[in-house]
């Protein structure tokens, strides 16, 4: 993939963090300077870099690795300060207050000000390139959507200069990439196929690849006739599962398949060896 910008997403529970923190680790490896961001709940993505959290200023997790989480009042004060003119404000209690008050009046506020700030980051020569950890795909929607809803709501100045600039970003599939993460199961296919319809008939963003996570790959013997026993009910399990996914997988359309990484001991383990995957792609 190309693209300066991944944004990564996919049914919560398929394993997005870890793919956020793959793709982020096997650019570093090959030598460009990566940020990977959390742009709304970022423990999971925190927990895979191995860090317990992640701070708004970024911080290098390994060479030629940084990584940080959105704050969205931090994030709306930085957009102010850079894109607006406005003066730093000093305290954050009071402009968070103002900001959730504004975020309930006006539609698509909160997701543009998150948006905005992983697009900044995306354009300065600071990162070679930039993989974000986005929302579920229940909820994409709404952030990839809504500078066209600022950009409805607001006529002129420099507001809707800089959402009309996040639109023509997000659109350059050259800039800018979507990663769709799924598991082979029925509710992570259907929401996946529904997101690339929703994103087909939208043209918002380009889809970079979609990645079926947690394969098994076949059993490579026969099952046993007696599966009462404990290796012919793992086989017969293993068989089972294997069958089952390929059903699903057929729907996915095109993917690139990700193993089941078995004996993973933890987050940080789970993130290394995908990204030795991907480096095998």
């Amino acid at each position: 993939m190309h693209q300066r910008l991944l944004i990564v997403s996919g049914k919560g529970g398929v394993g997005k963090s870890a793919m956020t923190a793959a793709l982020a680790i096997q650019a570093a490896r090959q030598g460009r300077r990566v940020l990977a961001i959390g742009m709304t709940e970022s423990a999971g993505l925190a927990s895979h870099l191995g860090r317990e959290k992640l701070r708004y200023e970024p911080d290098e997790v390994r060479s030629g690795l940084f990584a940080l989480a959105i704050n969205r009042p931090e994030a709306l004060d930085e957009y102010l300060r850079v894109q607006l003119g406005v003066p730093k404000v000093t305290r954050i209690g009071p402009i968070a207050r103002a900001f959730d008050a504004l975020a309930s009046a006006a539609p698509g506020i909160r997701e543009t000000v998150t948006m905005g700030k992983v697009m900044y980051e995306a354009q300065t020569n600071e990162w070679d390139l930039v993989v974000a950890d986005a929302p579920p795909s229940g909820q994409i929607a709404s952030h990839l959507r809504a500078p066209t809803t600022i950009s409805d709501l607001v006529g002129v100045g420099k507001v809707r200069e800089q959402v009309e600039w996040m639109q023509t970003q997000m659109a350059d599939p050259v800039l800018t990439g979507l990663v769709l993460v799924a598991l082979a199961e029925e509710l992570p296919v259907v929401e996946t196929q529904e997101t690339l319809a929703l994103l087909d008939e939208d043209d918002l963003i380009s889809v970079a690849a979609v990645y079926a996570n947690r394969l098994v790959g076949p059993l490579g013997a026969k099952v046993p006739s007696d599966t009462t026993t404990p290796v012919g009910s793992a086989a017969a399990l293993h068989h089972g599962i294997h069958s089952e996914q390929r059903k699903w997988t057929k729907q996915l359309g095109d993917h690139t398949g990700l193993p089941y990484l078995f004996g993973a001991t933890g987050p940080p383990e789970v993130a290394r060896r995908l990204a030795d995957h991907l480096e095998q792609l």
